[in-house]
């Protein structure tokens, strides 16, 4: 018997816009459904960064339209959606973690045994994979703007992988230097980040590819040296 691969993707992307206020699966989406291995995967969206927001539940559903993909989700807010959490995630092939409130989501996980749940699925071979706050879960942290427009640091990931992680690199100027200063300090372990449609593939709790579904994103290594940090560019392959 094959013993499942823990799978991790981490992005700053995987869907567009579709031009008429709706989102289409991009590269990274697309992606993760692959990693699965399933003619038809089972996908959960899991929107609690979001306070589980309607709107962006229903976007998710619309966005598979006609996809040859079997879509559910798992809202917390006011109460689980689902009779057993364990047993639904369990039964995924890939869950996506949507944006928002990073330190918001931690919180609603652990307050329901979310964080156990997400290991074990992990450890099983469901593929965990998500976009900026969806991103720095799996770390053991990142910045986050879950407490203000003033960047600050989440020391509190689920630390699947022991880094610290980045989003939205290019596109939001504060973060780059934020990060840097938050190695170099000790505040965070050497860390991952990703412009704006770019992922990092994990196998276990190795990087194993980068992935860029529009030109020119990038993704980088953080590490501190002499007291300051020493940022990588990683070569990324284009979806």
């Amino acid at each position: 018997m094959t013993t499942p691969t823990p799978t991790i993707l981490a992005t700053s992307g995987g869907f567009g816009s579709d031009g008429r206020r709706g989102m289409v699966p991009t590269g990274l989406a697309t992606l993760a459904l692959r990693l699965t291995g399933a003619d038809r995967p089972k996908l959960c969206f899991v929107p609690t960064a979001s306070g589980d927001n309607v709107s962006y539940i229903q976007l998710t559903y619309a966005a598979f339209a006609g996809w040859s993909v079997d879509v559910s989700h798992l809202s917390l807010f006011p109460m689980p959606n689902v009779e057993d959490i364990r047993a639904h995630v369990l039964a995924q092939d890939v869950l996506w973690v949507g944006g928002g409130s990073v330190a918001g989501l931690l919180a609603m996980w652990r307050l329901h045994g979310l964080d156990d749940v997400l290991r074990e699925a992990w450890e099983a071979g469901v593929v965990l994979a998500g976009v900026s706050a969806g991103s720095i879960c799996w770390h053991v942290g990142g910045p986050t703007d879950s407490f203000g427009p003033e960047l600050r640091i989440v020391t509190d990931g689920l630390a699947l992988l022991p880094y610290g992680a980045g989003v939205h690199y290019d596109s939001e100027e504060e973060r780059r230097p934020f990060l840097h200063r938050a190695v170099a300090g000790g505040e965070l372990p050497a860390s991952y980040a990703t412009d704006d449609g770019a992922g990092l593939l994990y196998r276990g709790t190795e990087l194993a590819g980068v992935y860029a579904e529009k030109d020119g994103a990038r993704a980088y290594l953080v590490e501190a040296s002499g007291g300051e940090a020493k940022e990588t560019v990683l070569p990324a392959e284009r979806l």
